[in-house]
C-alpha cells in the first residue's frame, strides 16, 4: 500500500530543510535538489529499529496503520537505518541523510564526472549521485548479491539504472573505470592501491577510516601510484569494508587509561588510526603534547606500497604505518 504522498512531501520538505540549515549546500545546491527529487522511502521498503536481540522491524506493508505511520517518519528522520541484521549483528545501513549530503559535497563533483561508489546499501545514494549525473556515469558495487538485487529493485522504483555490480568492492570495478572520483560507504583500514588503477590524475576518493572520512587526491594513478589528503572534521561510523584480503578494524586496548580521554571523541580517533602501530598510553600522551589535535591536522599518504597516517606534515616526525 502506497503511502500518502501528500505526507510524504511534508517529510521530505521537512528533511530537506533540516539537512540545509546546516549550511551544507551553500556551495552546491544542486544536491538540494537531489534530495527533494529522490523519495528515500522507496530505498527502506522495511528497517529496524532497536539493537541487539531487541531489534523491531518497521515496513510500509504492515496491516497496522499506526506501524506504518511510524515507518514513514523513521525514513524521512535525519537518522541513520539498519536494513540488513543477521544474527543481532548490523550488515547494513541507510547512512544518516545529513551525513550523506556531507560526503557528496564534499565529494566536490561536477556534470560530466563518473563515480564509483564503494558499498551499494539501499541504493539511495546512487540515486542521488544518478538523479545529479545521469545513470550512465554511476558505478555502485557491493560483496553481498542479496544487497546489490534489493538495490537494483530499488534504484528502478525511483526510476534510476545506474550501474549496480555484485563483486568485492575492494577490487574497485576496472570494467568500468576510469573514475573521476570515489566515493566510500564502510569503513577502511587502509586504502586498496587497485582504487588507484583505476582512476584519473587528480581523481578525489572520500573514505571512512578510524572514526572520521578522508578526503585524498590522486597525484599518480595506478597500483604503485601516490595519493594523499588529509582528514575532514566530521566524525563518520560505517560497517567495515568486506572483501579478499581486507584486514578487520582492530580494537584499540584501553587498560589503565583515564576515564575523560578514553570518552573523547578525538581520542578515541587518534586511538583507532593508530591501532596497532602505537601504544595507547603513548598515544595519549602524543595527543596531549600536542594540544589535542583535531581531525584536521591528521592525513594519509599513499605512495607505492608504503601508505601512512601523519600528524600535520606527512613527512614530519609523527607518522603511522597503516
Amino acid at each position: 500500500m502506497e503511502p500518502d504522498p501528500a505526507r510524504v512531501a511534508e517529510l521530505r520538505t521537512a528533511l530537506v530543510r533540516e539537512i540545509a540549515a546546516s549550511g551544507v549546500w551553500r556551495d552546491d545546491p544542486a544536491w538540494r535538489t537531489a534530495f527533494e527529487a529522490v523519495p528515500r522511502h522507496l530505498f527502506v521498503p522495511y528497517y529496524y529499529v532497536g539493537a541487539g536481540a531487541g531489534f523491531e522491524r518497521l515496513w510500509g506493508e504492515d496491516p497496522d496503520a499506526g506501524r506504518r505511520a511510524r515507518w514513514l517518519r523513521g525514513a524521512y528522520a535525519d537518522t541513520p537505518l539498519a536494513t540488513r541484521v543477521r544474527d543481532g549483528e548490523l550488515l547494513s545501513s541507510s547512512s544518516q541523510p545529513s551525513l550523506m549530503a556531507k560526503m557528496l559535497a564534499e565529494l566536490e563533483v561536477r556534470e560530466g564526472k563518473r563515480v564509483l561508489e564503494i558499498g551499494a546499501g539501499t541504493g539511495y545514494n546512487a540515486a542521488l549521485l544518478a538523479h545529479r549525473l545521469g545513470d550512465a556515469r554511476v558505478t555502485t558495487v557491493d560483496l553481498d548479491p542479496e544487497i546489490t538485487e534489493s538495490a537494483r529493485r530499488h534504484l528502478a522504483a525511483a526510476g534510476h539504472r545506474p550501474a549496480v555490480v555484485t563483486g568485492d568492492g575492494a577490487a574497485g570495478c576496472p570494467e568500468r573505470a576510469p573514475y573521476d572520483r570515489i566515493i566510500v560507504t564502510c569503513t577502511l583500514t587502509s586504502v586498496p592501491r587497485r582504487w588507484l588503477a583505476q582512476c584519473v590524475p587528480g581523481a578525489r576518493i572520500l573514505a571512512p577510516l578510524a572514526t572520521g572520512l578522508i578526503a585524498l587526491t590522486v597525484r599518480e594513478p595506478g597500483e604503485d601510484g601516490h595519493a594523499e589528503g588529509r582528514f575532514l572534521h566530521t566524525p563518520a561510523y560505517f560497517v567495515p569494508l568486506r572483501g579478499a584480503g581486507v584486514r578487520a578494524p582492530q580494537e584499540p586496548h584501553l587498560g589503565g587509561l583515564p576515564r575523560g580521554a578514553v570518552q573523547n571523541e578525538l581520542f578515541r580517533f587518534l586511538l583507532e588510526l593508530t591501532a596497532g602501530t602505537l601504544d595507547p598510553h603513548e598515544a595519549l600522551a602524543l595527543w596531549e603534547r600536542e594540544g589535542r589535535p583535531v581531525r584536521e591536522r591528521f592525513g594519509v599518504s599513499v605512495r607505492g606500497r608504503y601508505e601512512w597516517a601523519w600528524l600535520d606534515d606527512p613527512e614530519g616526525p609523527y607518522a603511522w604505518p597503516l
